[in-house]
């Protein structure tokens, strides 16, 4: 074990601390080769409640843990009261509160971390800790225990490997696991899958259209509609407010390209749609958390012309009345297709991730395993009874 010295693990009450909460993943993960330094700016957003509207309806705790006058870790403890709402069967639930932005330079630090989490949910009334989430579910859940040998793409967690056994030896257990696929796109795919997507384009009741940019606070109002509508029965679900969908839609419109994310409508209503969205991971890796003096050029130079070899498929969904029917396999090959064939053209793209997935969804690992992509990140979600 690491030094002897005591751990105090405090709340963080004060831009000093916040700054501390901020820094210290930067300092330990500074030698992983495979993490991506997220932009500072994006992290301080996280946890301010004016610009951040998951605080409209969530209680959050940050904390930092101290040996020596040295900060060597931290975690947020958090409570979604939407998630309170949701039924206990599908993960979420009465007296289930989260933790997340978990980083410890050792297993004893780990512990103390957890346990000072553990604490603070207990005296909120909490019975059970389900974690890692950081700090929505709709935000990087999750945490990696296969596919640390790469940089994440983007909006995916990467984390040290030596964290699961630290949580997992602090008696939290796993629940659910989550799949990212990647495969590679210039090829196409299957004479079956091209046959489906034929035969759907034939049928005059069903249109595939991009997004417009010109207005985007409506279509992404549709998106997250049917998102909604699409994954309501999943486990872990929690609704999306209309606060978030705004907040979502702004910080999203830099990357949107309205050729890499579709909405198909059939006899006119809006029924599904497939977001694609470019690697800018690729850019903001080299500025290590900064865009100055020089990070801005780059990170505007990349949005302007937007090569990106890697792209990735953060949400898909249909409408619940045509799930589990041919129409949805379809609609979603369909769009699969179209977004595949205009990245490969605008973008230079040559592979493609979807992800994350419920290793469970046997709807999505199907179509996932029709276009014959591979499991490349998996990621565990984990409960203790508090």
């Amino acid at each position: 074990m690491a030094d002897q010295q005591q751990i105090s693990v405090s709340p963080v009450n004060d831009k000093a601390a916040l700054k501390a909460f901020v820094e210290i993943a930067y300092e330990l993960n500074a030698s992983d080769p495979a993490w991506v330094p997220p932009l500072r700016a994006e992290v301080y957003e996280m946890f301010n409640p004016a610009k951040n509207p998951f605080y409209g309806h969530a209680t959050v705790q940050p904390m930092i843990a101290r040996r020596g006058g040295k900060v060597v870790g931290r975690i947020s403890a958090h409570i979604d009261h939407l998630a309170l709402t949701q039924p206990a069967s599908q993960g979420m639930g009465p007296g289930t509160g989260n933790f997340g932005m978990f980083e410890a330079a050792d297993e004893d630090v780990a512990r103390a971390l957890l346990a000072a989490a553990e604490a603070w949910l207990r005296d909120q009334g909490m019975t059970r800790a389900l974690g890692p989430l950081s700090l929505s579910i709709w935000d990087e859940p999750g945490l990696l225990t296969f596919g640390h040998d790469r940089p994440p793409i983007i909006m995916m967690g990467h984390h040290n490997a030596a964290y699961q056994g630290w949580i997992e030896r602090a008696g939290y257990a796993p629940v659910k696991k989550l799949l990212s696929y990647e495969l590679p796109i210039v090829e196409g795919f299957s004479p079956l899958v091209q046959r489906i997507v034929a035969a759907g384009r034939k049928n005059d009741r069903i249109r595939l259209r991009k997004v417009d940019k010109s207005r985007f606070d409506e279509d992404a109002a549709i998106i997250l509609s049917i998102l909604n509508d699409a994954w309501g029965q999943n486990w872990g679900f929690v609704p999306i407010t209309d606060a978030e969908v705004a907040y979502i839609g702004k910080k999203l419109r830099p990357l949107v390209r309205e050729d890499l994310i579709m909405i198909a409508e059939y006899d006119g209503r809006p029924v599904a749609f497939l977001m694609t969205l470019p690697d800018i991971n690729t850019v903001i890796a080299p500025l290590k958390g900064s865009l100055f003096p020089f990070g801005w050029a780059r990170v505007l130079w990349w949005l302007r012309k937007c090569r990106s070899p890697s792209v990735r498929v953060p949400l898909m969904g249909v409408v619940s009345d045509l799930q589990n029917s041919r129409m949805a396999a379809q609609l979603a090959f369909m769009l699969i297709e179209t977004i595949r064939v205009e990245a490969v053209k605008h973008y230079g793209t040559v592979r493609g991730e979807i992800g994350w997935v419920l290793e469970d969804n046997q709807g999505m690992n199907a179509i996932a395993d029709a276009i014959e992509s591979k499991v490349n990140r998996e990621y565990l979600i984990y409960e203790k009874t508090l």
